[in-house]
């Protein structure tokens, strides 16, 4: 299966970045697996409403929702084993990347979609 990521706040609007995540990290061969509360499906994938509804391991996280929805995300990360994660322009705070230190986690603040070497203006 590879490696997985979840995308926290994945959206069916194609222009939006949280899609374009989706493609990237799928042509790049990550097992991508969308969180959406209130979408079932994303870009042909199964969603799920909360990280710890996702069945079996996940190796990082892609933050895309508003830092006070974040911070309340970052618990959920602990409780699913996941230790690393993608704060993408916009979803970070003071309060978050601290709180995500606090927790252990490895917060990277920066463009997931650039960090793997893909330009967001070609999806």
């Amino acid at each position: 299966m590879g490696q997985v990521i979840a995308v926290v706040g994945a959206s069916r609007d194609r222009g939006r970045f949280s899609n374009k995540a989706v493609r990237a990290w799928r042509k790049k061969g990550w097992t991508v697996v969308p969180v959406h509360p209130k979408l079932e499906e994303i870009e042909g994938l199964k969603a799920y409403p909360r990280v710890t509804d996702i069945p079996g391991p996940v190796d990082l996280a892609n933050l895309y929702v508003p830092p006070q929805i974040g911070l309340g995300v970052l618990d959920e990360l602990v409780a699913k084993g996941i230790s690393r994660l993608y704060v993408n322009p916009g979803a970070g705070s003071d309060e978050l990347m601290e709180r995500a230190k606090e927790l252990g986690l490895e917060a990277i603040p920066e463009c997931s979609i650039r960090a793997i070497g893909e330009d967001p203006g070609a999806y």
